[in-house]
């Protein structure tokens, strides 16, 4: 062992012994074997930078970069040492961090136990925000969650307006073909259930002081104009020579303020598979809507419209109607809310939909009630289902009184729900401004004995009140300053009426509408300067 430390004599240093000992990378890379034998001269120096103990005290780092500085002849090459030394760093840290993302992947990919088809049908599952979350998760859910499968169904409804033209664009282009849902807009709550009027229009009133509020100051009110829907949101659909919307099924539409007729018009067009359509709180006509529908959406089989403006629309027209029922024949629910409807036009939709068995007029201010005159005899109507008659402020007791009659008398077998409901109580047959609040007319009682199978909502207010009209129709319906509601009280005499109503049911003259006869051909309405001429 001493042997080990006696050594020749060392001869004097020469010009190639001095270039030798100048060359410690390569002895340094031979004496570890985890340095790959490829490295090149960046690798080496990446390595001995990463190479420096965390003992190390970081004021040593501070003062080499100072003479560093200091060896530097001008300012201006210290501020580009110190320029390049942010870039280098913020190089450094994001390679870290891609590296880190990259092992985290082949690490979840080792650890996960399903494989990508089946985690693409996972995701696919989930709504829209969860599936965002799960791609920011790691580079394999982010590749999964790039699947056109997974945006099927795509559900951008928020409470506040957080969406924008952008996030829908690519969410439609993400999908393709495979798009069959798309929901947008805003919701101020939970949709109600079947059989229930919440309504979902979304105005201004509903989130806060309107007296200095204008429509054309959406920007203050909002405060970011990019979480604004505007006209253009649906173009995609109409992208790739419509091929995105060629098999949408599904289109729900909330409270997108900015969307006008023409835009709505043009995303239908690209839609002709659509089997559901929902539309709420949108500025568009009704009757343009209805006859876009009708055009472009022959296998619709759900549509539901409310009114951005309640009680104001009375676009549509006879010719509309005929023209829904011809060409729309597989509808099944059809519910119009808060529109400018008279009996005639309402019962050419009832009466023409042959599968028809949900049907929602609510807060119509033309509805009488007589289009239900003769409405369970056969055809259409008489598979009706659930009834919506909520808020109709024509709706008169004795036409109810009639309905209920012919449901005691055997019509209507299919019928489960109905919600004749009314917050300033029923019309009487003279004058619409007497309101009846407790009617012995209308036989409550005994269509819940006959048919216990029936959900009858009658709830009306327990004392009257004046009303007027003008201001009513002015004023919000949907406003949450109502009056309180309770069941009608029931009296023994109703079963006296049954007989004396009946016949009056069963007469000629239960067309729908005092000026519409079945034989008729030609049609004035009353609500319109327009005279429609069409053949029965």
């Amino acid at each position: 062992m001493d042997t080990l430390h006696h050594h020749p004599p060392t001869p004097p240093p020469s010009s190639s012994s001095t270039s030798m000992a100048k060359r410690p990378c390569s002895s340094s890379s031979s004496q570890n074997p985890r340095l790959s034998p490829h490295f090149s001269q960046m690798d080496h120096l990446l390595h001995s930078f990463l190479s420096f103990p965390d003992s190390s005290p970081p004021i040593s780092l501070d003062l080499s970069f100072d003479r560093l500085l200091d060896s530097s002849p001008s300012d201006a090459d210290q501020s580009i040492l110190i320029d390049r030394a942010h870039r280098l760093g913020c190089l450094l840290l994001r390679a870290a961090n891609r590296s880190a993302r990259k092992r985290a992947s082949i690490h979840n990919s080792a650890a996960w136990v399903l494989p990508p088809d089946l985690t693409i049908k996972v995701f696919s599952m989930l709504d829209s925000q969860s599936l965002c979350y799960a791609a920011a998760t790691c580079s394999m859910f982010n590749k999964c969650a790039m699947d056109p499968l997974c945006y099927a169904n795509i559900d951008l409804t928020t409470v506040v307006p957080k969406v924008n033209n952008a996030v829908v664009s690519t969410m439609i282009q993400r999908a393709g073909k495979s798009l069959q849902s798309l929901k947008l807009g805003i919701v101020p709550g939970p949709t109600g259930s079947p059989g229930s009027c919440q309504p979902l229009v979304y105005t201004i009133r509903n989130s806060g002081d309107v007296s200095s509020f204008s429509w054309n100051e959406k920007r203050t009110r909002q405060g970011k104009e990019s979480s604004i829907l505007t006209r253009s949101c649906l173009y995609p659909l109409s992208g790739d020579n419509g091929a995105t919307g060629t098999l949408l099924r599904r289109l729900h539409l909330y409270n997108i303020e900015r969307m006008d007729n023409a835009s709505l018009c043009v995303a239908l067009a690209a839609c002709p598979s659509l089997l559901d359509l929902e539309i709420v709180g949108l500025h568009v006509e009704l009757r343009q809507t209805l006859m876009s529908v009708s055009s472009h959406c022959r296998f619709i089989e759900r549509l539901f419209f409310e009114s951005s403006k309640t009680g104001r629309d009375d676009s549509l027209k006879s010719p509309t109607c005929f023209e829904l029922v011809n060409n729309c024949p597989n509808l099944s629910s059809l519910s119009l809310r808060g529109f400018k409807l008279h009996d005639y036009k309402v019962r050419i939709l009832v009466k023409g939909f042959r599968k028809l068995k949900y049907a929602d007029f609510s807060t119509s201010y033309s509805i009488t009630g007589t289009f239900l005159r003769n409405l369970g005899n056969g055809g259409g109507g008489s598979l009706l289902e659930v009834l919506i008659l909520r808020d109709c402020m024509h709706l008169k007791e004795v036409e109810v009184a009639r309905f209920l009659t012919a449901v005691i008398a055997g019509d209507f077998k299919f019928l489960k729900h109905l919600d004749i409901s009314n917050r300033e109580g029923l019309a009487s047959e003279g004058d619409w401004y007497q309101r009846s609040y407790n009617s012995s007319l209308i036989p409550l009682q005994q269509v819940l004995e006959v048919r216990p199978d029936i959900c009858l909502l009658a709830e009306f207010p327990s004392e009257g009140c004046f009303l007027d009209i003008d201001h009513m129709i002015d004023s919000d319906i949907n406003s949450e300053l109502s009056l309180p509601f309770q069941q009608s009280g029931q009296t023994s005499d109703g079963a006296l009426v049954t007989s004396s109503l009946e016949s009056s049911y069963n007469s000629d003259q239960g067309s729908g509408n005092e000026e519409y006869q079945d034989s008729g051909f030609v049609i004035y309405e009353e609500s319109s300067d327009e005279v429609d001429f069409l053949v029965i």
